[in-house]
């Protein structure tokens, strides 16, 4: 079957196209998948995923020994995910209670956790406290008096925690997903950290045990990172510097990110000028690890033709708010007869003027019933759906040596009203 190879260079590392069975994710083909499960679906190569999180370990460790890679979970806050990270031996980083739980549930250790968030509340902490958190990242004053507050009624040794620097450094990516910029909601103004070192320091129940910085996401160039590691190296010598993550990943094809390895690269020739050699390095990937292994797959509801090809599916906003949120672009094909045709639109069904998943993009002769697949929606896509118009959540399917298995099912109507509490009142 001819192929367009662009295609599928943005689908997982494992996606084969098939002249029976059409496109493949990890064995499996997408047409049954989307028969098996219906649609939308959330599909993951898991074998894909391992390899990648395997990538990203081998590069950490080669360029920096005493390093920990850990996983920014709010890209894909998933208990199979969670698992999978176990299984991996890496961290993973949470910011709320339901990514905490998740994490603990998943068989992540307590000790291989690190607490985020710009507003903790105290029920947070107090979980993370009793959860043994390994760290704490501390955005704020008053995230040090929760967390001693928290560790009052343990017998537990002291928290080690992080404290969290605004860089200044303006990375060149969407305005939502900037972090590290003058004026961010994330993390202490650099004349404001010396304060925070001093303060925990002096504290009985806290540990200082390094600083953290993070400059956004779906960041392009490397340069960013190193600025922000030249701003901690002013701030003097600590055991852990936590590199945060924002590495960006290849939605379309005039994307060119870079290679892990060449951000890994980058950061470590940058830590080595200007940190101590003897510290421990963190890295928090979680859209450039996860983003490429999940495909979303809808089915067409309808074709109008005019001045524009629309082609309405079954999803949209709700399963996806990446396009919503700031813009982003999303290639597509249909699943058997991968790449190629003629320009479209791809709308979503939600009651939005903005609820399009993507714009000219490329089908061959769509009709009602195809499946249409969307590459690169491991991130941020599942983390953020929503029952908007009353769509209830897609399923999360893992494919790996030619077999399915969901790992997140469908939303039923018994879940989308298993929180309502009002009585049905007859007004006739």
């Amino acid at each position: 079957m001819g192929v367009n190879p662009g295609i599928l260079e943005l689908f997982p590392e494992g996606t084969t196209v098939e002249a029976d069975r059409g496109l493949t994710v990890g064995g499996v083909a997408l047409s049954e998948v989307a028969d098996r499960f219906s649609t939308p679906a959330y599909v993951v190569d898991e074998a894909g995923l391992r390899a990648r999180i395997r990538r990203y370990q081998q590069a950490l460790s080669a360029g920096w020994p005493d390093s920990r890679l850990v996983f920014a979970s709010k890209s894909f806050p998933c208990v199979a995910a969670y698992r999978l990270m176990a299984q991996a031996g890496i961290g993973v980083d949470v910011a709320g209670l339901g990514e905490l739980a998740a994490a603990l549930r998943g068989g992540v250790e307590g000790r291989d956790l690190v607490l985020h968030g710009n507003a903790k509340t105290s029920a947070e902490i107090e979980m993370a406290v009793a959860a043994g958190v390994g760290l704490v990242v501390v955005d704020n004053f008053d995230d040090i008096d929760r967390l001693e507050r928290a560790l009052d009624h343990t017998v537990t040794g002291r928290q080690d925690v992080l404290v969290r620097v605004l860089p200044e450094v303006r990375a060149d990516t969407y305005e939502a997903v900037a972090t590290g910029q003058k004026g961010s909601k994330f993390g202490l103004p650099l004349d404001q950290v010396p304060r925070a070192i001093e303060r925990i320091r002096a504290s009985a129940k806290l540990r200082m045990a390094g600083v953290h910085t993070h400059v956004g996401s779906q960041i392009l160039d490397v340069e960013p990172f190193a600025a922000a590691v030249r701003a901690l190296a002013g701030l003097g010598e600590f055991e852990t510097y936590n590199l945060g993550g924002g590495l960006g990943a290849r939605y379309t094809y005039t994307d060119h990110p870079p290679e892990p390895e060449e951000w890994i690269g980058a950061v470590v020739d940058t830590a080595r000028r200007h940190l101590p050699g003897s510290a421990r390095l963190m890295i928090e990937p979680g859209r450039s690890l996860v983003a490429r292994s999940g495909v979303t797959l809808y089915r067409v509801v309808n074709v109008k033709r005019g001045d524009r090809v629309t082609v309405a599916v079954d999803g949209g906003m709700a399963d996806n708010m990446e396009v919503a949120l700031y813009g982003q672009r999303f290639e597509a094909t249909l699943v058997d007869r991968v790449g190629g045709g003629e320009p479209v639109d791809i709308v979503g069904r939600h009651c939005e003027s903005g609820d399009r998943i993507s714009s000219g993009v490329t089908l061959r002769a769509p009709r009602v019933g195809d499946v249409i697949a969307i590459p690169v929606t491991g991130a941020y896509c599942h983390t953020m759906a929503n029952n908007y118009n009353g769509a209830l959540k897609a399923p999360v399917v893992f494919c790996a040596e030619g077999e399915a298995r969901e790992v997140v099912r469908r939303e039923t109507l018994t879940d989308f009203f298993a929180r309502d509490t009002s009585e049905w009142i007859d007004a006739s």
